[in-house]
């Protein structure tokens, strides 16, 4: 459920109507629900009430500052991928003891600056990046706390670009290889095992795939258990999807009811890494009628926003719902393609869509923007990013400030030419 709804034929996020906030800070622009995000989050925590467990928001689904603050408020955990997202979250209030550190290319800045702020733990995806760490750890006289990313070799039934756990994928270790890398692992000075981890997908819409890659999970622990190893956190990721057109994914209760059901008398603490169904749909992106434009084969409705800003279509094809924020009733319906400004044929965000023709000025709202929208942005094209606003109740911030053109070059340089040139 989201808190986007229509008013007297107007579109409002909460209370708050969408023209008046693109009026205000222009197009095109990001708006985000406050108590939809808490919603979301409430739901998937509280139906994980009965299991000791932590939740850990996927800080790249969405990573604005002052989202992740309300989580932190909210109790949330972060699972991150790089330093910027340790920095992120660090800023916006998170107990560092909440935060795993998930990625397959974690460079040395990043380790020596997890070990500083005392994360949870590191999600290690390969053996060559457990040794890495003992070596970075030893330095700085710590151990450092790690988990195994385990691929069960799962169809998570999603887009291929978003599948994340067979073995042609680059993300974790084999799990054939798992047995042994804890062996290692435990004999390592400077590392401390805790956990295992699995992480299959993403926008996953059937619970099959979930319980598969427990089942398997679960058989590993009991090996790595006999060797002595206690492992005390497990961490299935995240992957849960959400509704963009006619999905209908698993409600949170029901996820949580076949995942605790597994680990009755495990005496385990599960970790989850929620991200699109926490954000997905508690954002949205306005645009604005530029044109229309007809073909001899084609209609046209050229808006301001552009692969640049929401790059989900032009990258997978994805659907979106669009709807105007103003309905006029008397307007007939087109058959077009809704694109953007960008160079590049991909730029679109529907093709072949029937909506009520727009006239020039109006403004769009693409549905479902709120998980990797903006944080997927882009200056390509030296465009510059969108504003970003979050809405609680009746009141509205500006949480992100739209790019200026000084932006734009802030860290470039003209070295000085002469004689050179």
């Amino acid at each position: 459920m989201h808190y986007f709804n229509y008013l007297n034929g107007e579109l409002y996020c909460e209370d708050v109507p969408l023209k008046k906030l693109a009026e205000e800070y222009g197009t095109p622009l990001y708006v985000y629900s406050g108590k939809t995000i808490l919603r979301h989050f409430n739901a998937f925590d509280g139906a994980f009430a009965p299991q000791k467990h932590l939740v850990c928001y996927s800080v790249k689904a969405n990573s604005n500052i002052a989202l992740l603050a309300m989580l932190a408020k909210a109790g949330s955990g972060f699972d991150i991928v790089s330093k910027g997202e340790l920095y992120r979250a660090i800023k916006a209030g998170a107990e560092p003891s909440k935060i795993v550190f998930s990625g397959v290319g974690k460079t040395e800045e990043d380790i020596e600056m997890a070990l500083a702020a005392g994360i949870r733990m590191f999600n290690v995806e390969s053996e060559a990046e457990l040794y890495f760490i003992n070596d970075v750890a030893g330095r700085l006289n710590k151990k450092a706390p790690i988990s195994f990313r385990i691929n069960p070799d799962v169809n998570p039934l999603t887009h291929p670009y978003i599948s994340t756990g067979l073995k042609k994928n680059k993300f974790g270790v084999p799990y054939e290889n798992a047995l042994e890398l804890y062996e290692k692992a435990n004999s390592l000075k400077n590392i401390d095992v805790v956990g295992i981890d699995c992480h299959i997908g993403s926008q996953i819409t059937q619970l099959s795939p979930f319980i598969e890659a427990v089942e398997k999970i679960k058989v590993l622990i009991a090996e790595i258990e006999k060797k002595g190893i206690n492992i005390q956190y497990v961490d299935l990721g995240g992957g849960l999807g959400i509704s963009y057109k006619d999905e209908e994914p698993p409600h949170p209760n029901e996820y949580g009811e076949v995942i605790i059901k597994q680990f009755e008398g495990m005496n385990k603490t599960l970790i989850f890494e929620p991200g699109r169904v926490i954000v997905g749909n508690a954002g949205v992106m306005l645009t604005k009628v530029l044109y229309l434009k007809e073909n001899v084969e084609k209609k046209f409705v050229i808006v301001d926003g552009a692969m640049n800003d929401l790059a989900r279509p032009a990258l997978y094809g994805s659907y979106h719902t669009i709807v105007p924020v103003i309905q006029q009733d008397d307007a007939e319906n087109i058959s077009c393609d809704i694109v953007g400004p960008v160079c590049e044929s991909t730029d679109y965000f529907a093709k072949d869509r029937v909506i009520a023709k727009p006239e020039k000025g109006d403004i769009l709202c693409i549905m479902s923007a709120g998980a990797y929208g903006f944080s997927m942005a882009s200056n390509y094209n030296s465009r510059q990013k969108a504003a970003e606003v979050l809405v609680l109740g009746d009141k509205h911030f500006l949480i992100r400030k739209r790019d200026t053109l000084e932006h734009l070059i802030a860290n470039e340089d003209i070295p000085n030419f002469e004689g050179l040139l």
